[in-house]
């Protein structure tokens, strides 16, 4: 049943402040969650067919999910991003089940995040040797950590801002450096890493390693749909959003080539470090430019787009989880948010758990191996996650084909398929592939890794949304007044708005 108590005036007052994201804030947002220098080094040692890998990752996943992601976004512009696309499709048990998968995907992922941040700090300001000193990075991993959630309590302006100026600081003016430098490099008659364009080196040659390597990149490109959990939060979602999209994903596919094509042509493959990462290929460019003594700044640069990268990723999901909180499929914990309208008790029950698994895999390394498997487990649930992304959209489109849409994927039912199909088909095979361990394996062991991986997989995304459901409590309800509050700063409530409260 709907109560249509009509909101107070203050609450009427809430909304207009909240539209505070144009397009290069929600476009910024996106590229903080999904550019990642990290995987320059490691592109880079394919040589020239990097471009056809970052191409074919581009058409399989990352304009796929851009252009469906806008659709969705635009249509239903809700708070909770994929959990609201989702249960449009799936009222029932889907969207819990996406948002579950997208949560629980980045408490793993977190502790990874930070310690490459507390490496990038100890290889150039401190000291190389602290990076093998557990109890140094776990202060400096816990103590970054703590303090973007942190400063994520203090409203969306604040980490917006953090996205929008820590990507360009800590992201695109790094790459714009490695850019010049390169271009210096050709120009100045200096050979190339690589060897000389030609465009049979475009195409890899293909064999087992070949399709491993593509299926655990496929996912690259990661978090085009983050900008969807703050949809609610631009003055014109529906015109907006769209715009921002395709603005993201060139900017990330321009830059990723660009970039990494930097790093090959100036640095040999055999002293690219893909331990050390981006900081020591940095480090190896400058050397090259007799520019040492820009590491210092560029490594400030680095960690400032890594706290950039980890703190939209823990505002996303932490927002999507609301709606589902407030409809009672959680504890109240879970929607426990200050008046700065941020989702404290889920930021604060994630940062435990991320930090719980950052002290076991830094003080305990004979868990690393079950940590990167446990990692590797992730992997999987998230390309879930987008499989039923893209099954809503599918849906929806059948359902609910009526619905105007301000963006709306061209080429009707064939652009459809076609746009679904191809997401389908790398996804599948991102999943099928990432079940097989990496390395020699007998038939036995391999055919137990796989039947535990596949078990592992499905116990973490049925298993806690079932006891979740089977142990909820009316107490997980919210009162009128407090879902009142938080539906009137989600929308724009007029004095007869009725407020979707069912008793």
């Amino acid at each position: 049943m709907t109560d249509s108590t009509p909101p107070s005036s203050a609450d009427a007052a809430k909304s207009p402040n909240k539209k505070t994201l144009g397009i290069l804030s929600l476009a910024m947002i996106n590229v903080a969650a999904v550019l990642s220098l990290r995987n320059f080094p490691t592109m880079a040692m394919e040589g020239w067919n990097m471009i056809f890998w970052y191409v074919l990752f581009t058409v399989c996943f990352l304009i796929p999910t851009a252009l469906v992601a806008a659709e969705l976004a635009s249509t239903w512009p809700k708070s909770g991003g994929i959990y609201s696309w989702v249960k449009e499709a799936y009222p029932k048990d889907g969207s819990f089940i996406t948002i579950w998968c997208s949560w629980v995907n980045n408490l793993v992922w977190f502790p990874t995040v930070v310690s490459f941040f507390a490496a990038t700090i100890t290889y150039v300001l401190l000291a190389p040797l602290l990076s093998d000193d557990p109890v140094f990075m776990v202060v400096v991993m816990l103590a970054s950590f703590w303090a973007v959630t942190i400063f994520n309590f203090f409203g969306s302006r604040a980490s917006n801002l953090l996205a929008t100026v820590g990507t360009a600081f800590g992201a695109l003016i790094p790459v714009g450096i490695l850019v010049v430098l390169m271009i210096l490099w050709v120009t100045g008659g200096n050979p190339s890493a690589i060897g000389e364009f030609s465009i049979d080196r475009l195409i890899p040659q293909f064999d087992l390693s070949t399709v491993t390597f593509a299926a655990s990149l496929i996912l690259m490109f990661a978090g085009m749909e983050m900008a969807g959990y703050h949809a609610r939060e631009t003055a014109n979602p529906r015109r907006d959003y769209p715009i921002a999209m395709f603005l993201a994903a060139a900017i990330i596919c321009i830059v990723s080539i660009v970039g990494t094509l930097a790093v090959a042509l100036v640095v040999p493959a055999d002293q690219i470090g893909l331990n050390a990462g981006i900081v020591q290929t940095f480090q190896v460019i400058f050397t090259e430019f007799q520019l040492g003594w820009l590491i210092v700044p560029v490594s400030i640069m680095l960690a400032v787009g890594i706290i950039a990268q980890l703190s939209v990723w823990l505002v996303g999901p932490a927002k999507g989880m609301l709606p589902a909180a407030m409809s009672g499929d959680l504890p109240p914990i879970f929607r426990k948010m200050n008046k700065y309208g941020m989702p404290v008790g889920v930021l604060i029950v994630q940062g435990i758990v991320s930090s719980a698994f950052a002290l076991s895999m830094v003080l305990v390394p004979s868990i690393n191996q079950g940590y990167w498997v446990l990692t590797a487990i992730t992997a999987l649930i998230n390309a879930v996650m987008y499989m039923f992304m893209f099954a809503a959209f599918v849906k929806l489109r059948k359902t609910k084909g009526n619905v105007t849409r301000p963006y709306k994927v061209q080429g009707g039912k064939v652009g459809m398929w076609l746009v679904a199909g191809i997401a389908y088909a790398s996804l599948i095979f991102s999943f099928v592939v990432g079940l097989f361990p990496s390395g020699t394996y007998t038939l036995t062991e391999t055919v137990l890794y796989v039947i535990g991986m596949l078990a592992a997989v499905l116990l973490i995304i049925l298993l806690p949304p079932y006891l979740l459901k089977k142990f909820r409590k009316e107490s997980w309800k919210p009162t009128k007044q407090e879902f009142r509050d938080w539906y009137c700063e989600e929308h724009v409530c007029e004095t007869d708005t009725p407020i979707p409260y069912d008793d």
